[in-house]
């Protein structure tokens, strides 16, 4: 039932997500995406609308509404918000230092945890597959395994924040 539901209010999905989505400013299969996530969890939760045509269609427009809003609210940047060329000879220092701060607190870690540190840190930027494959340890695990490395590492810092903390 649910593959001929989906199947049936495809074309009309489609024609209206066309319709509503110049005016919202955004593509049309993202808005036919979101009323689709929307349908499937109303599938899960409470069964079949009783008038499907009239369901997407509230649907299509209400999600419309919300996307208009969201664009009216979020603004642009005006420059780069990352922008470190106007950045002052002691503000480099000091980020210097809080680096080196950091770098010694992982190599202080205790276990895999310096290593596991050192690779998400990494410039190359790995993902976690490459992390894994590095250290030789399941994918699943780095997440529980990075959680208790972040604690720990947040306890060996605390120390050194507070005393970089300005104070009255």
């Amino acid at each position: 039932m649910t593959h001929d539901l989906l199947a049936s209010l495809r074309p009309l999905l489609t024609a209206e997500a066309s319709a509503e989505a110049h005016a919202t400013g955004t593509e049309p299969g993202d808005l036919e995406q979101a009323v689709w996530l929307r349908l499937l969890e109303r599938l899960d939760a409470q069964g079949p609308p009783l008038d499907p045509q009239g369901w997407l269609r509230r649907a299509v427009r209400s999600e419309s509404r919300r996307t208009r809003r969201t664009h009216r609210l979020e603004r642009q940047y005006r420059a780069e918000p990352v922008d470190d060329s106007e950045r002052t000879p002691e503000q480099l220092a000091l980020a210097a230092a809080r680096r080196r701060d950091l770098r010694d607190a992982v190599r202080r870690l205790p276990g895999r945890c310096p290593r596991l540190m050192e690779a998400l840190l990494s410039p190359r930027d790995l993902t976690y597959r490459e992390i894994a494959g590095e250290l030789g340890i399941s994918q699943g695990s780095l997440g529980p395994e990075r959680s208790r490395c972040l604690g720990c590492l947040r306890r060996l810092l605390a120390p050194v924040v507070a005393a970089h903390g300005v104070r009255g």
